[in-house]
């Protein structure tokens, strides 16, 4: 019997890049996609031309809810780690479409900014991190559970694990930095270098926040990608789909690959752009977080460069038997970042 999937964020980097993975191994499912309209959807249709589409923004939660309700398994990738009144639909159309006899799964995108949430508090900007400040998915996975309200995306993490029930099964993926080429058929772009790039080809230097000593984890998106799939695999896996450390509240996980220290993504980019030609000489710059917001081409998502995220991913290697297996790295991809970037921006 085919398993009916709903899912949002299929026209996004990351979701595309899922559902991409999800759907070539398993293509005989039933897929209903959110998408704003039947233009956004033409792409989709044309790349997967099986699916069913539901049409709408992540504000129709009538239409959220009812599409939850009918699906066995919901993946929630569109503004995910934000967006609250979606979070909200996808778990009350999950319990009142489903039972204890047949509970709806449902996999969730967040991110980990949320382990920023120190450094954002405590007005930290280019610091080192603190080893304090380091969590492992499964060793500090009461941590996670009980961060402070006041960290990026925990708002729509307590409504996912609120949910957890009989009923409701979600689990959560929270990759670090993501890099890469998606696979998805929309966008196949990420943001946080590119932002750092736009900065720096519009500015003449690349901006290092303070003293530029912070470190996030990374992860390729083709490992993203199979994130999902092994999630959505374990949800129809006798053995896996009932295991509380899979999908329940202690179903959270990270999946860090590498580390990368945000100087030396600076210096590297600054030696790019001067490399293509794009200027004859690029330096890199000291400026604050308040000084970043006034430069070309930023966006809130370049305030990360100034702070920590540091996280242990061991839960998919006990319970799912995988880890990332992509082993380039993000300094390999910035040449590539840098001339996808000047070619957007007509240089």
């Amino acid at each position: 019997m085919a398993v009916k999937v709903f899912m949002t964020g299929v026209t996004g980097y990351i979701g595309g890049t899922a559902f991409d993975k999800i759907y070539r191994a398993h293509p005989d499912n039933e897929y209903t996609l959110l998408v704003r309209n039947e233009a956004r959807a033409e792409p989709v249709k044309a790349k997967y031309p099986k699916v069913k589409f539901v049409y709408g923004s992540l504000d129709d939660v009538d239409v959220i809810e009812q599409a939850a309700a009918e699906a066995d398994v919901v993946i929630h990738t569109a503004e995910s780690a934000d967006h609250a009144p979606s979070a909200s639909a996808i778990a009350k159309g999950l319990e009142k479409g489903h039972t204890p006899e047949k509970p709806g799964y449902w996999i969730h995108l967040s991110g980990t900014g949320i382990l920023t949430w120190y450094d954002v508090v405590n007005g930290r900007e280019g610091e080192p991190p603190l080893p304090d400040q380091k969590y492992h998915d499964i060793d500090d996975i009461d941590r996670i559970l009980n961060l402070d309200d006041r960290a990026p995306h925990r708002d729509v993490d307590k409504i996912v694990q609120a949910a957890v029930s009989d009923s409701v099964k979600p689990a959560i993926i929270c990759p670090p930095l993501i890099f890469g080429q998606g696979s998805g058929p929309g966008n196949q772009q990420t943001i946080q270098i590119p932002t750092l790039v736009e900065m720096t080809l519009r500015e003449g230097f690349a901006p290092l926040v303070g003293q530029g000593k912070t470190e996030w984890d990374y992860v390729h998106v083709d490992d993203v990608g199979e994130m999902f799939l092994k999630l959505f695999e374990a949800s129809q896996d006798p053995e896996k789909k009932n295991n509380p450390e899979i999908f329940g509240r202690h179903g959270y996980f990270f999946g860090p690959k590498g580390v990368l220290n945000f100087k030396k993504i600076a210096e590297r980019v600054a030696e790019e752009v001067k490399k293509q030609g794009y200027a004859k000489e690029v330096t890199v710059k000291p400026v604050s977080l308040a000084e970043q917001k006034q430069l070309k081409g930023y966006i809130p998502v370049a305030d990360s460069l100034g702070q920590n995220s540091k996280s242990v991913g061991q839960r998919f290697k006990k319970y799912l038997g995988w880890e990332p297996q992509v082993n380039d790295s993000v300094e390999d991809d910035i040449a590539n970042v840098v001339r996808s970037k000047a070619k957007s921006l007509g240089l």
